[in-house]
């Protein structure tokens, strides 16, 4: 057997280093075009910042590994110019001696990755504006670096916000660009509001709603990007973090069906529709695992397991890739964002009926130092609770309950089920009732009618349509003195059972400032034969929905 491999990053390494341990005596070749095989890209905005500071530590396996450990013929500088399927062989071009020669497969895997997307305005091609891929990169933004005081990032994902935290860690200032209203686009914008707000705190320049429509040189070497508000910023570099796109010529060229974004579709084995030809990584279309579409996830832990879900697949093993469900974090300064599953925005645009809640608990015993407190977000199917999707942005903690919720997800568990989870407690690590099982308990009560509750959109919408006739506050009266909602009357629920003729008459929606007493004053009106609702993740949620200007 003669396996060649066409990139040797995430997908592709995995590929080779599973197909090594199936095989010891297949012939096994990977053509990487770059200089190195095998390197972390995750980890190149934290190099830039200096918290990782050895260059070497970004190489996951060094090629002498590859070559020798794993009986490797890792070649880099290898470009594949074109793959000839009626011959199966592939020809190459040497990039440091121009040599071209070609190179014959019994089984090839394409993972050739995304490419970033250039920004196509006036100035998007000059000296110091960058896009961050390869170790090549970093080190051109990194030679850079030494000389600048101010750089100007265009995009709000994953990539942009964790190299602005790494550029403010170097005293350099940073204004940070997004087209559309918030940053991080798989979150739903109200769970967004605390990164805008630690972002800003820590003195990134934020800009949502807008674009750079123009880069220019100036004199000393310094750049100006103007903004579509007609305002300009001076800065030393411009880094573009505006997206990716499969990087599939080769497969067009050869002939190989497309999907989505021109992503190479493949099978549940990762074939392509040449049976020969497989593909892994941010090249390939994949499955929805919520909504069922097809689409283009550029994540590592998918790419690493699609590359060894091919190797599998052509050394007899018939394993096959569930899909993907978009699991990814962040660090933003002193805050972590995490999300998995389906938004809610995707949700209501595939037209899939859903139930969303909040709440706000903390990462371990209230009891114990330094509890953190989270905002998560749980998004169920209303009729059988099978759990879609959650979100959650807080301090330590939050990549744990994701993480349960991601398997929660992929095993088709329900909001039930996380009522029943057993997990980890010891006070410095969790609590007895999980925030995973704080959740189920919402979420379920939500279903079996225990505790009727409204979303802030919905409380707006009722509200709207007379549908919702008053609020009330039941928090103490400081707190309601500190903020409320408008109109809100404030009836602390240890005094609601002896003022119940204070009620407004109609329909009522209670708030507190997390939930939890809001439940409690529900349960008391609704004793009380008045219709009533909570509001899901009180005025915390509240909060959470006027930053991201969701209120009108």
């Amino acid at each position: 057997m003669k396996l060649v491999i066409v990139g040797g990053v995430a997908g592709g390494a995995s590929a080779a280093a599973r197909a090594r341990r199936l095989d010891e005596h297949a012939e096994i070749v990977i053509l990487e075009r770059g200089p190195d095989l095998s390197f972390a890209n995750c980890g190149l905005p934290y190099y830039l910042g200096g918290e990782i500071q050895q260059r070497s530590k970004l190489l996951v396996t060094p090629l002498e590994r590859l070559r020798v450990r794993y009986k490797l013929d890792a070649r880099p500088h290898s470009a594949v110019l074109r793959i000839d399927r009626a011959a199966k062989q592939v020809v190459v071009r040497d990039r440091a001696t121009g040599r071209e020669y070609t190179e014959r497969y019994d089984k090839l895997i394409l993972s050739p990755g995304a490419k970033p997307r250039v920004p196509e305005i006036p100035g998007g091609d000059l000296p110091g504006v960058f896009t961050l891929r390869t170790l090549e990169d970093t080190d051109r933004i990194f030679a850079r670096l030494q000389d600048v005081q101010h750089a100007v990032l265009m995009g709000g994902g994953f990539i942009s916000l964790e190299v602005a935290e790494n550029l403010a860690r170097r005293s350099i200032g940073v204004t940070l660009v997004e087209r559309n209203p918030q940053v991080l686009m798989p979150f739903d914008a109200e769970m967004t509001t605390p990164i805008v707000q630690a972002l800003r705190a820590k003195g990134i320049e934020l800009i949502l709603g807008s674009r750079v429509t123009a880069i220019e040189e100036e004199n000393g070497g310094t750049l100006r990007a103007r903004l579509a508000d007609g305002s300009s910023r001076s800065c030393g570099l411009v880094l573009a973090g505006i997206g990716v796109e499969p990087e599939t010529h080769l497969a067009a060229d050869a002939g190989l069906e497309l999907g989505v974004r021109g992503a190479i579709r493949v099978n549940r084995h990762m074939q392509s529709s040449d049976p020969e030809i497989y593909a892994a990584g941010d090249a390939v279309e994949i499955q929805d695992t919520i909504t069922g579409q097809n689409g283009v996830v550029p994540l590592g832990g998918p790419a690493n397991r699609q590359g060894r879900i091919a190797a599998d697949h052509i050394f007899g093993r018939s394993l096959t890739y569930r899909g993907t469900q978009g699991t990814a974090i962040v660090r933003v300064f002193d805050l972590t964002a995490a999300c998995t599953g389906a938004s809610e925005k995707t949700l209501k645009r595939c037209n899939i009926a859903h139930r969303a809640a909040y709440l706000h608990p903390a990462n371990h015993a209230g009891y114990y130092p330094s509890a953190q407190q989270m905002s998560l977000k749980v998004l169920f199917d209303p009729t059988d609770g099978r759990v879609l999707g959650a979100q959650a942005v807080g301090g330590d903690g939050v990549d744990k309950r994701i993480d349960v919720l991601a398997m929660a997800i992929q095993g088709k568990m329900t909001v039930y089920d996380l009522e029943e989870a057993e997990l980890c407690y010891a006070p410095p690590y969790g609590s007895a009732k999980d925030p995973v099982n704080m959740a189920g308990f919402l979420c379920s009560g939500i279903l079996r009618g225990d505790q009727p509750q409204v979303t802030v959109s919905e409380l707006v919408e009722q509200q709207k349509s007379g549908r919702i006739q008053a609020v009330v506050d039941v928090r103490g009266a400081d707190e309601f003195a500190r903020g409320h909602l408008p109109g809100a009357v404030n009836i602390p629920v240890d005094e609601l059972r002896g003022r119940l003729a204070e009620v407004p008459p109609g329909r009522i929606a209670v708030n507190c400032q997390v939930g939890m007493r809001g439940y409690l004053a529900t349960r008391i009106l609704m004793a009380a034969q008045r219709d009533v609702v909570n509001l899901s993740g009180g005025y915390q949620a509240w909060q959470l929905f006027a930053g991201a200007g969701l209120l009108g």
